[in-house]
């Protein structure tokens, strides 16, 4: 079949990728002029099976109530007048509940496990480089109650074959040692450490890897700006869109495959497709090392505060938050400089602090965290997208899923894919039912 891949970022690359190794004619179409310019543009770098606990569990409503309102808070709701946003929040608030919270984690961590260990087989076989980290990622925390929180969900993550083991303030330093400091001071209560759990350029990954597609006859449309889907009879006619002369097009294929993040449920709308994605704002900050002797080796993730922290070769990414905000893409100063006063905080003189680059993107989120990834009700339509905070996580796990689910294949993993038939789990990872 031609394929019809819409958007060029991790998802739709690595969608395009498996598409192709299943031996279907692939056509990826973005708006922008490369791969990756813009979620997967610089997002915090991590490969966490680990980061499986959901935004919405059943401490989260508290939480809120405390940061409501606060320019700098690690989560950051500002009400406005959308009723998506109001829809997606009253979803979010069901989501907090000890049984859901447990569904979510379980069906997360096994889709990060199925895709961290198809990015390091597809890494092998295709020799890519992107600046990628085999350390581990380490939970740390500052707060005493936060640290003895996270024991419940790290052992149903261990339970469910994501060794996130628990471990004191002094082993956590003897892992990093960049973390002597937070320890001197008193303030490092202790942390979790996933030993399998890897970190790595997500832009360098996404390029590396649209380029071998591009050599290997996957053809890209950049600068298209995609305008609307037509249905006809009941499936999807054409794609309308118009190239970097302002010409407009109808692109055609036998299937298509969504992957546009946050703005995929704009594009479903007019088809009757309502997916319950919401942009979170990101931000990351990028600044080169200063003092190798002070940087972090292994990715952190500062769970209090909702960042994350990476190495990438010579360069120290700092990433997370959420603004729910709409689309509005501009950057706060006052995230910004929250971001870089926890830096300096945490490990002062690391980073060269006066060469930070700033960036933002929109996280497609859904209020479990879980993406849609499947068939859509419209029979040539299938759906990569919502993936959120875990886009880098689960990008080639989602990829290789969607490609089997369109070459008429059961997928491999276990995991609440939509729209295939019932029991589907129950049947040979062969051909799903006609």
């Amino acid at each position: 079949m031609h394929v019809l891949v819409l958007g060029a970022g991790l998802l739709g690359v690595s969608t395009a990728h498996f598409l192709q190794q299943q031996g279907h004619t692939v056509t990826v179409v973005d708006r922008q002029a490369t791969a990756a310019a813009e979620t997967s543009f610089a997002n915090g770098g991590q490969i966490s099976v680990s980061h499986a606990e959901p935004w919405a569990n059943p401490g989260a409503p508290l939480k809120l109530l405390q940061w409501l309102g606060k320019e700098d808070a690690p989560l950051l709701f500002r009400l406005r007048a959308d009723m998506r946003q109001w829809l997606w929040g009253l979803q979010f608030l069901r989501e907090c509940t000890p049984a859901r919270t447990a569904h979510n984690i379980r069906q997360i961590v096994a889709l990060g496990t199925y895709s961290r260990s198809t990015l390091q087989q597809l890494r092998a076989e295709l020799d890519l480089q992107y600046d990628q980290r085999a350390q581990g990622i380490l939970h740390f925390y500052t707060d005493p109650k936060e640290f003895a929180a996270a024991e419940a969900p790290a052992a149903l993550m261990r339970e469910l074959g994501c060794d996130r083991r628990v471990i004191p303030a002094d082993e956590a330093v003897r892992l990093e040692p960049a973390l002597a400091h937070v320890h001197a001071l008193g303030r490092l209560a202790g942390a979790t450490y996933t030993a399998e759990d890897e970190s790595g350029d997500a832009r360098a990954f996404t390029q590396a890897l649209a380029a071998r597609c591009a050599a290997n006859g996957v053809r890209f449309l950049f600068n298209h700006g995609i305008t609307a889907l037509r249905s006809v009879g009941g499936v999807v006619d054409h794609v309308e869109a118009t190239d970097d002369h302002g010409r407009f097009q109808r692109l055609r294929a036998d299937a298509y495959v969504v992957a546009m993040g946050a703005f995929s449920p704009l594009l479903l709308q007019p088809l009757g497709i309502h997916l319950p994605i919401y942009p979170a704002k990101g931000y990351s900050v990028t600044m080169p090392v200063a003092d190798a002797a002070k940087a972090h080796q292994v990715s952190l993730t500062d769970d209090g505060h909702k960042l994350v922290f990476s190495r990438l070769g010579d360069r120290l990414r700092i990433a997370g938050t959420a603004e729910l905000n709409g689309y509005d893409r501009n950057l706060n100063p006052v995230r910004c400089e929250a971001i870089v006063r926890r830096v300096e905080e945490l490990f002062p003189g690391a980073g060269d602090t006066s060469r930070a680059e700033f960036w933002t993107g929109l996280r497609p989120t859904t209020p479990s965290n879980l993406p849609v990834i499947g068939r859509s009700r419209l029979p040539n339509l299938f759906l990569n997208t919502g993936h959120g905070t875990l886009g880098w996580t689960h990008a080639c796990g989602s990829g290789k899923s969607i490609a089997r689910i369109v070459s008429g294949l059961l997928p491999e993993l276990d995991f609440a894919f939509t729209g295939l038939p019932p029991r589907w789990r129950q049947q040979p990872a062969t051909a799903l039912a006609a």
